[in-house]
């Protein structure tokens, strides 16, 4: 007969070997404590390890907490779990959830920049997409002196992304398009990469139309030829602050560097990212004498090239504007 120290001896061995199994299938079954079907998690940036289980639950990925504190304080490494949205498929076992958040890539977002935006557009698009405040990436765009960088395009980002990320990335874009042999063509224009921009920005800001862009080109290359302040109103409506409004003549009197009715030559900077169509045209204009452009009033715009022609084309807009 085995002896009562024997015994107790067995009964603890059995006791661990049940809580080993038991810690085994709480560890390692799957789907056990895990969502039949996937979900969707968004992590952001410092969020710390207990709050990630919290959410966990909270979306039903999990039934309950316990188990993944519990593999937490045994293994620490697991803590670090990588800020961004993921899917989580189904039926995962407890470490098996915890080694997916650690082991794999986020999920990545399309986002589509449109042609013609300033730094603050730019910032209000990627902070509706991305796991970034829009006051921050546009506060560090504008400090690198990144107007008209933020290269337009649709592209799939990390959403954890940082500001500096994100910019980088799209300067990247723009370094990518601007190849050698550009700017190239460009320097036998005289103009600097800064220049370039600029002038792109400002066509980019007259017309939606990749057919007129080379001839709004030709008219402000012409003005710039002959000395003549360009008188372009997207750079007055890119010195007045707030959003887009109609301009006053009291307007084109604001003092301000980007005011190409009182300063001749370029302004300081770009005033928007343009495209590549834009960018394309300042490098080869049409071959014009135009030196003036008013809206069509139809989407389009007529050209001229005295002052006499432009009033008349003037009056013809207002005419047809007063008529709608």
């Amino acid at each position: 007969m085995p002896s009562p120290s024997n015994l107790r001896s067995h009964l603890l061995r059995t006791v661990i070997l049940i809580l080993a199994a038991a810690a085994g299938v709480i560890l390692f079954l799957p789907g056990l404590n895990t969502a039949p079907e996937s979900t969707r998690l968004q992590i952001h940036r410092g969020t710390p390890f207990s709050t990630i289980v919290r959410d966990l639950e909270t979306n039903g990925t999990i039934t309950v907490r316990w188990p993944l504190k519990v593999i937490g304080r045994l293994v620490p490494s697991l803590h670090n779990i990588k800020p961004g949205r993921y899917l989580i498929p189904p039926g995962l076992s407890n470490i098996g959830l915890l080694q997916y958040l650690h082991r794999h890539d986020q999920d990545e977002v399309r986002v589509t920049i449109p042609e013609g935006l300033d730094i603050s557009a730019t910032a209000a698009i990627i902070s509706r997409h991305l796991d970034i405040d829009s006051t921050s990436f546009a506060r560090e765009a504008t400090k690198r002196k990144l107007e008209g960088y933020l290269f337009p395009g649709t592209y799939n980002f990390p959403w954890a992304s940082t500001p500096g990320e994100a910019q980088e990335f799209l300067l990247r874009q723009f370094h990518r398009f601007f190849s050698d042999s550009l700017r190239s063509v460009a320097e036998e224009k005289g103009l600097d990469e800064n220049a370039l921009l600029t002038l792109a920005s400002i066509v980019e800001a007259e017309t939606p139309l990749d057919e007129e862009k080379p001839l709004v080109a030709s008219v402000y290359l012409n003005r710039l030829r002959k000395n003549m302040p360009l008188q372009a109103d997207p750079t007055i409506q890119y010195a007045i602050p707030g959003p887009r409004r109609r301009l006053y003549y009291k307007d084109l009197r604001k003092d301000s560097p980007y005011n190409t009715y009182l300063h001749r030559g370029l302004p300081p900077g770009p005033i928007c990212s343009p495209g590549a169509q834009s960018i394309l045209a300042v490098l080869n204009p049409a071959e014009t004498s135009y030196l003036y452009f008013v809206a069509t009033g139809k989407g389009g715009h007529n050209f001229s090239t005295t002052l006499s022609a432009h009033n008349r084309n003037i009056r013809r807009y207002r005419a047809n504007r007063d008529r709608r």
